[in-house]
């Protein structure tokens, strides 16, 4: 808790309007990559509290279309659409596609992860399965030439994930944000060029 406190991204979140401190992870990759433009359409999933959604609606403008997904409740955001559910659900897609409503999406993003237990060798497998999941989701809704931004934990299954990636993406690169904790074994991967 004390470390949460005194964290600079916490309190600069906190007094830059942002929802969480993740909102500077996806700042700093987009200064990197640039793979958020005006008037795109943006899918977030697992966006709570919704960090990342202020993010992308301020780069996409009006003419772009900014989508939060998640299991809990987020609270209402200027020029974001918000669906609560979970997007393996078929009552949820339809949600998505009656918001969508023939746009494809150009960008999907995912910050998602378990809720951690401490235990590695649980933890580890249910987070590449969320990836897992956010990587079948861009391949039923993505355009061709789109792009994927995901979390990924450095672990087992990492290696296998990033060339499931590959296959699906012509430039996959790697990044940790100094945003991202020190000690943490998060990075991101950020995918674009998307062929299916």
């Amino acid at each position: 808790m004390q470390r949460h406190v005194n964290d600079e991204y916490v309190k600069r979140s906190q007094k830059e309007g942002y929802r969480s401190r993740a909102a500077y992870k996806l700042l700093e990759l987009q200064e990197k990559d640039r793979f958020i433009k005006p008037g795109q359409v943006i899918v977030d999933l697992g966006a709570a509290p919704g960090g990342w959604l202020q993010v992308a609606a301020s780069l996409v403008g009006r003419k772009g279309l900014v989508i939060g997904l998640d299991l809990l409740e987020i609270d209402p955001l200027a020029g974001v659409e918000l669906i609560q559910g979970d997007f393996r659900e078929e009552s949820t897609l339809e949600q998505l596609n009656r918001v969508l409503d023939g746009r494809p999406v150009d960008l999907v993003l995912s910050d998602m992860a378990p809720n951690i237990s401490g235990v590695a060798a649980v933890d580890q497998p249910c987070s590449m399965y969320l990836c897992e999941l956010a990587l079948d989701f861009c391949r039923q809704s993505l355009r061709e030439g789109g792009g994927f931004v995901t979390k990924v934990f450095q672990g087992e299954g990492f290696d296998a994930f990033y060339r499931d990636v590959k296959s699906s993406f012509g430039r996959v690169v790697t990044r940790k944000p100094k945003a991202s904790r020190p000690k943490s074994r998060e990075v991101y991967l950020v995918a674009g060029n998307y062929h299916s």
